[in-house]
């Protein structure tokens, strides 16, 4: 196998969108490093997957909301492969509620996976891509319409991410390296099941009346951190099905 292959690394892609866009990216050629908080059974699945596609593949065990994580991660992949090329910041998590009900500890948690760990793991990743490097976000549609009540601390996290992308964008610009973020609608993952209970109203909100494949948010990101994308950096992608229309 081509040691000079292309090498990614996927936070949070032991399931959903992260493990799409793991699989998407092997399918591109590209050898895929994943991290996951506890279900080591899911990640080695992908990990499987992405090796029977042909590609080189490992699970990194980090916390996201661990603040020492994130350097660690991003040493293990480059010790494992030798190189890293492309990072996906997918890692995340939500927490919905009313203001008044959103304690100390929920803003610190959210904001420590949703925003630090993407800082910190930016920065670590930062020191090892070359000209060609990849930065790619995933965000979310509520930075760019919040449909309702509810989302205070959430689109808060995520709209903070888009800030980031374009002054990385600056930041890494003279190195040959881009940096663009995803803003995906309702996807139909385990955690927010498109014959869910609140799935109808998601739904409804979209253009398109319908929640969208983990693929098709992948298939964005497979632009991004391919050849054709070269130009492309500072941008926001709203894979969203018409969310913001």
């Amino acid at each position: 196998m081509d040691s000079n292959s292309t090498v990614a690394l996927v936070t949070g892609g032991s399931r959903g969108i992260g493990a799409a866009v793991a699989l998407r990216l092997a399918e591109d050629g590209v050898d895929v490093a994943i991290t996951y908080v506890s279900d080591a059974e899911a990640a080695a699945e992908v990990v499987g997957k992405v090796e029977a596609l042909g590609r080189r593949a490992v699970a990194v065990r980090a916390d996201a909301g661990d603040p020492d994580a994130a350097e660690e991660a991003v040493r293990r992949v480059v010790a494992e492969f030798g190189r890293l090329d492309v990072l996906v910041n997918n890692a995340g998590v939500g927490v919905l509620g009313p203001l008044a009900e959103l304690a100390p500890a929920d803003v610190d948690r959210v904001l420590a996976v949703n925003v630090r760990a993407v800082f910190l793991t930016t920065q670590a990743a930062a020191a090892h891509l070359d000209a060609g490097g990849r930065v790619i976000t995933i965000g979310s549609c509520m930075t760019q319409r919040v449909p309702g009540p509810g989302g205070t601390l959430y689109a808060m996290s995520k709209s903070s991410l888009t800030g980031l992308t374009k002054a990385l964008a600056r930041e890494l610009g003279g190195r040959g390296i881009t940096a663009n973020i995803v803003h995906p609608g309702p996807v139909d993952t385990d955690m927010n099941p498109a014959d869910g209970p609140y799935a109808g109203p998601q739904a409804a909100m979209t253009a398109l009346g319908r929640f969208a494949a983990p693929r098709e948010v992948a298939a964005v990101v497979s632009f991004l951190a391919g050849p054709d994308a070269s130009y492309v950096t500072g941008a926001e992608f709203a894979v969203d099905g018409g969310h913001a229309a």
